[in-house]
This record gives structure tokens, C-alpha cells and sequence, in this order.
């Protein structure tokens, strides 16, 4: 028999899950005892923290609309089950990298899961100036390990089409990605917003440059069409959680299959946002060790992520891509060889166009980030964002032309250095 759905409280929440096995056995049975507080701040759903006399566990709920907009911007309830099944999938591709699922409960749209503490969000922890030594190894490994342990190169094909049909329902997120990233940001939509008067001039500018509108519809193009492997779907440093010693991933809600370089030129960017937006927490002193600490990490990453990639193209291909039976087995090393620079360099260009327009509809659009949403005096944060439109357009535009990472780093550092009026 379908319950009607209905949204938790800290009130009812004890009553609905106190007899869920899982939870009773990670936190304790005596329901009158949890301690339990909302702890959601993000744009779609509830989440809660149940502390009990053995330990706590994280509640998170889906609601049937945009939290961030509301009831007017309805949104299914099935995206629970989607975030669900690509944590399970993660686990198995690179374990230990996502919270622990400990109930799922599909009608009422309920994931129970790991309290992961003393984790901070990793956006959280760049804005107050942390370098943290993990995240590079840690985000790099994950991403070459999903993107590729997700796709044909490694799948057995039955399944992946399988998978393939599965995460293809996941529509409406799908939507308000292919509508707040590549498009909005570059017209005049109702739900966008900017640092106003102060970006108007730019944001005026980027309105009306042909060349960047056009490359943003290419790169929806290949949102839409290339479904190369299953994606997390946003993965920046707000779905990333941290200590100096563990780095963990999360909200894998938007999770489709797509490109593989979306997942890293989403990842890179938040980066890159973090490097301009330091000027504005400089209040405990100079952040220059803190800016060339986020540049090494993108070079880290990168670096990271294409020698994992690599490691895994030699050990585990073994799906219907680039079959060794072609290659190795025919003592053609080199055509291997050959193969995977065309596979990594097709991923670098579009990664760095991904890049380009996230730090645009970060600035731009509906969903801001922390990073410059944190800085008070409007003038200084206008100047830090126009510094990452301008990269960002550079990375979208020039994406085919750009041939390292150190680079746009050293562009970031000129961008840096910029008197912005």
C-alpha cells in the first residue's frame, strides 16, 4: 500500500523512522532520547541530524519543489532515488569515498546515511582559509575512478545500458542543469541574478558576445548528447566534505549519464572561484599562501586524475571501447597509447569549456556559491567576480587553444593582479 508522502520534522521524526533496524542499531533505540536539528541549507532538500545514546546519522529528505524557490517550482520526488543509487555505485568504484547508506525508504523520498563528523563542506573550509593536503589526491582518484569505472571502456555493456536507461528518468534535474548553466546566465531569465549596479557593464558584455553563446550551446550539445559514463552531476566544494586527514563526496542527486569531462571542468571551476574570491577574507591576514595553495590543487587534481585514468586504461579496459584485441593483444602498444592521448585530450577541451560556463551561472545566474556570496562590501565582491567571468570566458571560448593547466593558471595570476574600476 503507497503512503502519501509528508515531510518531515524534528517533531515527527522520531515517530515515522523509530523502528527503522538500521538506525535504531547505529544511533540507539530510545527514540526519546535523539537530539534533532535541521541542518539543510541548500537549494532542494531537508536534512536533518538524529544524535542518539550510540552515535547519529544524517536524514535526508527530498521535497516535491525547489526549497531554494519554493512550492512554485514543483520537482519530483524521484531524484531521492537517483541520488540513492549513484551513491551505491560510487561505493563500489571508489570505496570509502561516499557516506555510508543505511536505509532508503523510495515512497517517502528518505535516505538515512553516515554522519560524517568532524567533516566540514569543503567550501566552508577554503573561504576560511584551510589547506587542506588531501583533497587533491583524494578528488582526482575519485573522479578518474567513477568517470571510468562508469562507462563502456570498463562496463560489461548490457549493464551500462541498463544503468544508461535507469538514470535517464532522472529529467527534471537534468533540466534545471541544462537551463541554469548553459543558458540562463546568458540572457535575461527571470530567475537570475548578479552584484548589481557594479556588474552590469560585464554582464552586458557577455550578453551580447556571440562567440561565447555560441560556444555555451555547443557545450549543452554535449551535456545532452554525449553519454559517455555515469556523472555525479554537480560535484564542486559544496558536495565535498573534510578533514586534514579524509575527503568525502556528496549530493549525487543530479547523478546522469554524460560526458565524462563535466564532472572535472564543474569540479576545477569552483576552484578557480575560490582563488578570486580570497580577496574578500582577508580580514585574518594576506591570503597570497592561500591563493597559490588553490592553484596547485587544479594542477594536483588534473595531474591526479589523468595518471589514474591512465592506470586504469592499461588494467581495467575491459569493455566494448578501445578493446585490447585490437591493440595490446596484437603487440600494438603504441595504437593503446595513441588511443588514450585522444581519449584524455578530448576530455582536457571540453572540461575546460565545462569550467568556463559554471564560474559563469555561479556569478550570473540562479544558484550562487558561498565563495563571493560571503563578501560583504559589494564593491569588492563585484571586482573578485569580474575577475572569474573573465577567466571563465576565456575557458569557454579559447577552450581548443589552451594547452596546460599552468597556463590558465598564470592568466588567473595576471586576472589577479587586475585594477578592476
Amino acid at each position: 500500500m503507497t503512503t502519501a508522502f509528508e515531510a518531515l520534522n524534528a517533531e515527527t521524526l522520531p515517530v515515522r523512522l523509530g523502528r527503522t533496524t538500521a538506525l535504531l542499531e547505529r544511533i540507539g533505540a530510545d527514540t526519546s532520547a535523539w537530539k534533532i536539528r535541521e541542518v539543510g541549507d541548500g537549494n532542494l532538500n531537508l536534512v536533518f541530524i538524529v544524535e542518539g545514546t550510540r552515535g547519529s546519522v544524517v536524514v535526508k529528505q527530498a521535497l516535491p519543489y525547489v526549497r531554494l524557490v519554493g512550492e512554485s517550482w514543483p520537482l519530483p520526488l524521484k531524484r531521492s532515488y537517483f541520488e540513492y543509487n549513484a551513491l551505491v555505485r560510487q561505493e563500489e568504484r571508489d570505496p570509502g569515498m561516499v557516506p555510508e547508506i543505511l536505509h532508503f525508504d523510495r515512497e517517502q523520498a528518505i535516505i538515512v546515511m553516515e554522519f560524517l563528523s568532524p567533516h566540514i563542506i569543503l567550501r566552508k573550509a577554503l573561504i576560511e582559509g584551510q589547506q587542506l593536503p588531501r583533497i587533491a589526491q583524494d578528488l582526482g582518484l575519485f573522479v578518474a575512478r567513477t568517470l571510468f569505472r562508469g562507462s563502456d571502456l570498463s562496463m560489461e555493456a548490457r549493464k551500462r545500458k541498463e544503468d544508461l536507461a535507469l538514470f535517464s528518468d532522472n529529467v527534471e534535474l537534468c533540466d534545471i542543469t541544462e537551463n541554469l548553466v548553459f543558458s540562463d546566465p546568458y540572457f535575461e531569465a527571470k530567475l537570475n541574478r548578479h552584484t548589481t549596479p557594479q556588474l552590469d557593464g560585464i554582464v552586458e558584455e557577455l550578453r551580447a558576445d556571440r562567440d561565447l553563446k555560441v560556444e555555451a550551446q555547443r557545450l549543452k550539445h554535449l551535456f545532452t548528447a554525449k553519454a559517455e559514463t555515469l556523472l555525479h552531476g554537480d560535484l564542486h566544494t559544496g558536495s565535498v566534505m573534510v578533514t586534514p586527514g579524509e575527503t568525502r563526496v556528496i549530493d549525487p542527486e543530479f547523478a546522469f549519464y554524460g560526458p565524462m569531462a563535466f564532472d572535472v571542468g564543474m569540479l576545477l571551476a569552483n576552484f578557480w572561484m575560490s582563488y578570486f574570491s580570497q580577496a574578500g577574507h582577508e580580514t585574518d591576514g594576506d591570503r597570497a599562501g592561500m591563493r597559490d595553495y588553490l592553484l596547485d590543487v587544479v594542477i594536483d587534481i588534473w595531474d591526479v586524475f589523468r595518471d589514474e585514468f591512465s592506470r586504469l586504461w592499461h588494467t581495467e579496459r575491459t569493455g566494448i571501447l578501445y578493446q585490447r584485441a585490437l591493440f595490446e593483444d596484437r603487440g600494438d602498444a603504441l595504437g593503446s597509447a595513441q588511443a588514450l592521448d585522444e581519449v584524455l585530450q578530448s576530455i582536457w577541451t571540453d572540461m575546460l569549456g565545462f569550467a568556463g560556463v559554471e564560474m559563469h551561472r555561479r556569478i550570473l545566474g540562479l544558484a550562487h556559491n558561498a565563495d563571493f556570496e560571503t563578501i560583504e562590501d559589494a564593491d569588492l565582491r563585484a571586482r573578485c567576480e569580474t575577475k572569474a567571468l573573465k577567466l571563465g570566458r576565456h575557458l569557454a571560448v579559447n577552450r581548443r587553444k589552451i594547452h596546460s593547466i599552468a597556463d590558465i593558471n598564470a592568466l588567473a595570476e595576471r586576472l589577479e593582479k587586475e585594477i578592476v574600476a
